[in-house]
């Protein structure tokens, strides 16, 4: 719960007041009555006590002043709105780390299905790009509603090279920012967005650094949904220019992407099988479908306050023949 007018919720500080007013009032009648009465004649007088139901209408004007004050301020909820459109571009790494084969079939082909997943996950109007890095990096899709084209770059992919996850970043970065059409067709406009980078590797090459496009993500507030694929025993067989082969551990660099999460404003995930990798680029796609959006609820709390001074006259009316004072 939030509110558009918090410097108003400072009036709640008048409700103890009012009850200290109130108490010092019941305690000034009792004075009086005691001064004007002869406590030996009361019995014969008062033949019954509204005892602690006198408090009841008090108490409903009480809360209702509170919740007139909490209406003012404009109080609103989170709900989850439809998505109508929105841009996701995938930046996957394409190094050759990404042939290790400690997630099964190998890394990249993991990579490559569980994309599909997600690109079958996300509404039809939704914008899917690709991008990719290993020595630099390259805009295979730009974002598109045609699926094909984002599912046949997929395929495409191959394995080599090294590590420019910054320029990946950076360039994924770019083309989410990428304008499209208004509906009317009179003009351009930026639709809400996010990156889903997907890396094995930490960076190694490249002008970029990853935490500082993070940051500039951050900036225009397009989170980036980091995806740490592999297993820290992975491995991949190299040969060198002189025929000689050698064994390169590859384990997947999970601080420099949760960082990179963290700063944007995404989340980090950790894949080590190609289930897990399928299973969140499932969950991103589902929760694309939707957005939180604030939305007032001024009405109810007014509703609820004008429900209690009913409820509180009422039943002063019913029970002494007066409204509350």
């Amino acid at each position: 719960m939030s509110f558009r007018e918090p410097a108003v919720l400072l009036g709640l500080a008048l409700l103890p007041v009012a009850m200290l007013a109130y108490l010092a009032m019941q305690g000034r009648r009792r004075r009086e009555a005691a001064a004007f009465g002869s406590p030996a004649l009361l019995p014969n007088v008062v033949t019954g006590r509204p005892g602690w139901r006198r408090h009841i209408p008090a108490l409903l004007l009480l809360l209702a002043l509170g919740l007139l004050i909490l209406a003012v301020a404009r109080p609103q909820r989170s709900v989850a709105a439809p998505q109508r459109a929105a841009t996701v571009v995938l930046v996957n790494d394409v190094s050759g780390s990404m042939r290790a084969d400690d997630v099964e079939p190998t890394r990249l082909d993991a990579a490559v299905e569980s994309a599909k997943v997600l690109a079958d996950k996300t509404p039809d109007n939704f914008r899917l790009g690709l991008v990719t890095f290993a020595d630099f990096a390259q805009q295979l899709v730009a974002p598109t509603t045609d699926r094909g084209a984002v599912t046949g770059a997929l395929e495409r992919m191959r394995a080599d090279g090294a590590t420019a996850m910054g320029d990946g970043l950076a360039r994924g970065l770019q083309a989410a920012q990428t304008p499209v059409p208004t509906r009317d067709g009179t003009g351009t406009r930026k639709l809400p967005a996010i990156l889903v980078l997907l890396s094995d590797g930490a960076n190694t090459l490249g002008t970029n650094d990853p935490l500082e496009v993070a940051r500039q993500a951050k900036d225009v507030n397009i989170p980036v949904f980091a995806i740490a694929l592999g297993t820290d025993e992975g491995e991949v067989v190299q040969q060198d220019p002189f025929g000689f082969t050698q064994t390169i551990p590859v384990p997947p660099d999970k601080e420099t992407l949760r960082e990179i999460a963290r700063i944007s404003g995404g989340r980090f995930f950790e894949a080590v099988t190609a289930d897990d990798a399928e299973d969140i680029y499932s969950r991103i796609g589902t929760r694309l479908t939707s957005r939180p959006e604030q939305r007032e609820v001024t009405v109810a709390f007014a509703g609820g306050a004008f429900v209690l001074l009913l409820a509180g006259g009422a039943l002063s009316l019913v029970w002494f023949g007066r409204l509350p004072s």
